[in-house]
């Protein structure tokens, strides 16, 4: 088996689930454990100031639980450099959208941001054993990627996801040339937004140095039709680059 693509679990929609109703069902630490005894090989969160789905209190519940690796996403406030400073995951996500975005929906544009993102890495590089920018498929942005002293981008798949139907060879081109681009400058490569079943095992066969892959809605979606634990085996199978 030729796979080595991780699979971190976003359980954000778990929590949205669970705020729906009040209460602990779903209970989001036994959702964690089980995604991580079913194969998971990271668990994903995106704490937000409104807590509209994943709490304050879930991360450093979360903390002590987790076995794998812990990928905290977020935009870099204060309040949520705080929160990592006081977590120390082995793995932070910059996503560039404000707080009241509904979903992250752009990369970061580092030509722009360069500067701030340093200034944050420097600092979250005293909590944090990884630190990933989330970032659009354009190889022109993986110099000033770089030297924000990032260890690896992920990109953000959506235009991939929306492409891959009607031309899966066009939707994947600028991802390849940009995972190029981030291997020539020594920085990892990570996946996620919008990922599936459907497009996924393309994806990790044409991007050969993708480290990692986040993936949440299409997972639990997935689940309530086939069960999370066959749902993730599913996707680990996904994963696997060896011929079929």
């Amino acid at each position: 088996m030729s796979r080595h693509t991780k699979l971190s679990v976003n359980i954000n929609k778990f929590a949205t689930i669970r705020n729906a109703r009040g209460g602990n069902n779903p209970d989001i630490l036994k959702i964690a454990r089980d995604c991580e005894a079913f194969g998971a090989e990271g668990i994903t969160v995106h704490p937000r100031p409104d807590e509209r789905h994943i709490r304050r209190r879930d991360v450093l519940d979360l903390k002590h639980i987790i076995k794998t690796e812990f990928n905290i996403e977020g935009y870099p406030s204060p309040d949520f450099i705080q929160l990592i400073h006081e977590i120390k995951p082995e793995q932070v996500t910059l996503v560039p959208d404000p707080p009241e975005a509904l979903t992250s929906n752009a990369g970061w544009d580092t030509q722009k941001y360069g500067d701030f993102l340093k200034t944050v890495i420097t600092d979250l590089r005293k909590s944090t054993g990884r630190v990933s920018i989330f970032l659009a498929a354009d190889p022109l942005l993986i110099p000033s990627a770089k030297k924000t002293g990032a260890d690896r981008i992920e990109l953000y798949t959506e235009p991939y996801a929306e492409g891959f139907p009607s031309n899966k060879e066009i939707a994947i081109a600028p991802f390849i040339s940009t995972a190029q681009a981030a291997q020539e400058y020594e920085l990892g490569v990570n996946a996620g937004h919008d990922l599936s079943l459907e497009n996924l095992n393309y994806l990790t066969k044409q991007i050969p140095n993708l480290l990692e892959v986040s993936i949440g809605h299409a997972l639990v979606c997935d689940a309530l039709y086939l069960g999370l634990q066959n749902t993730i085996q599913m996707y680990l199978s996904a994963l696997d680059t060896m011929p079929r």
